[in-house]
């Protein structure tokens, strides 16, 4: 599928909100791939379909999910909000992607985890500073994804981290570790 394609399979599946969203994550993922030196056909295409899957009902995605290889460390019906990346990177076939390196971008854009490629970083942060996007340091999540991806990951990392335990909500495996692990990979850079 082209991905003029792809943008008119998911426009059926989500909110125009959340397809708006997707434009954004699509534009920002291709220009982030430019400035790291990642491919920027793959950013974009993971960038479109990160969300395919995030209005889908939770017992559909988790019937997906659950006929998948994948198994992850988190409980679905205690953090809903994360099984759509797994759901997506399952559905990936659909839209013609086979790619390993796209499956992982979309599976983990949302949760994080450690020994991210540079694709799965550019995703994860094009995913928090589209032009759509207006929160509460989101200029400066910006400026990190332009100077450093490492530093980036580590403040949104700990941005997200934050925001969940102010509304007391758990955090899973894998964005902890992947904050623990941005905590030393930028102190070692900075040393």
């Amino acid at each position: 599928m082209t991905r003029e394609e792809m943008r008119a399979a998911i426009r059926p599946l989500m909110s125009e909100e959340r397809y708006l969203h997707s434009l954004g994550v699509e534009r920002e993922a291709e220009r982030l791939a430019r400035r790291w030196g990642e491919d920027p056909e793959k950013a974009a295409v993971a960038g479109i379909l990160h969300d395919c899957c995030k209005e889908m009902p939770l017992p559909e995605a988790l019937q997906i999910v659950g006929q998948s290889a994948i198994i992850p460390d988190i409980d679905f019906r205690e953090q809903p909000q994360l099984i759509h990346g797994y759901a997506a990177a399952e559905l990936l076939g659909r839209f013609g992607v086979r790619d390993r390196e796209i499956e992982d971008a979309v599976r983990y854009h949302t949760t994080g985890r450690t020994g991210m490629s540079r694709l799965e970083k550019i995703v994860y942060l094009a995913d928090l500073t589209e032009e759509g996007r207006h929160y509460p340091d989101v200029a400066e999540m910006r400026r990190l994804a332009d100077a450093s991806l490492d530093e980036a990951m580590l403040y949104a990392l700990s941005y997200t981290i934050g925001k969940l335990t102010r509304r007391r909500r758990t955090i899973c495996r894998d964005s902890w570790q992947a904050y623990n692990e941005y905590v030393k990979i930028c102190k070692e850079e900075k040393e």
